[in-house]
């Protein structure tokens, strides 16, 4: 027997081994290589979406993997290839970076949720603010920090940021800013005191009992806070679809209004 014609062989003989003990143990070759969905969606989805995601488990039997980041971050591993089925970005601007490089199905894709940026800081001793024309952020810091996501990339840091320079405050507190690797991690500077005041989203607001929502910007300071949903182009789940369905349904929409997210008709 030749070298090629062994290697053959051996390699037939491991794949009859390997299927005889998957059905001696019940499980069928399909079933073994069934996939969870995984989703990459926005750090500030995080409760609403694990609540969402535990109730179409239950009902469906099928199983989700949630990963959670800022959507700059999410849409730059989506771009390496990193493997994931559904991306709910923070903002439109992130899921057309993915969506300009083909990486989504394009007739998946629709505006989902709505969501408002706050003002907040640690919970004692929380005093509102009024966010308004030129109001005195810098000297509410009293040389402390403001976090926020990162200005240039994070979508929460992004909206705090235009924001800001629509208020005429932000070249006053600049210098003064703690960026942050998502909204989540600004929420938690203010958390634990490390920052006196932060932008976070009012769901954030929501998730965390150690902060109290102190402002909140209007709405005609910054552009549109949308989250917008997509299928990836090489998604392989046979599930995603009824996925995004269940996410999009009316059964599913207190989960995420529960948290203060509007959802968009």
């Amino acid at each position: 027997m030749s070298m090629s014609n062994r290697r053959n062989w051996f390699t037939a003989a491991v794949v009859s081994a390997a299927t005889l003990l998957l059905t001696l143990a019940g499980v069928s070759a399909p079933a073994l290589a069934q996939e969870k969905v995984t989703v990459f969606a926005a750090a500030s989805m995080k409760n609403a979406l694990d609540a969402a995601d535990k109730a179409w488990s239950a009902e469906s039997g099928k199983q989700v993997t949630a990963s959670y980041a800022a959507s700059s971050a999410l849409a730059k591993q989506i771009e390496a290839g990193a493997p994931a089925d559904v991306f709910i970005s923070a903002d439109l601007d992130w899921m057309k970076y993915v969506s300009d490089k083909k990486l989504v199905k394009e007739d998946t894709k629709s505006n989902w949720l709505a969501n408002r940026i706050v003002i907040v800081a640690a919970k004692d001793g929380a005093k509102p603010i009024e966010v308004k024309q030129g109001f005195d952020l810098a000297a509410l810091l009293k040389g402390g920090k403001l976090a926020m996501g990162e200005p240039n990339s994070v979508p929460a840091g992004k909206y705090g940021k235009a924001a800001l320079e629509k208020l005429g405050v932000w070249s006053s507190v600049e210098k003064s800013v703690a960026s942050a690797e998502s909204v989540r991690a600004a929420l938690a500077l203010v958390s634990r005191g490390e920052a006196p005041y932060g932008i976070v989203y009012q769901t954030d607001a929501a998730a965390d009992p150690g902060v109290a929502i102190v402002g909140t910007f209007p709405e005609d300071t910054h552009p549109p806070i949308i989250y917008p949903i997509a299928i990836l182009a090489d998604s392989k789940s046979p599930d995603a679809a009824a996925y995004l369905q269940f996410l999009k349904s009316a059964k599913a929409a207190p989960f995420f209004e529960k948290e203060g997210f509007t959802v968009l008709k």
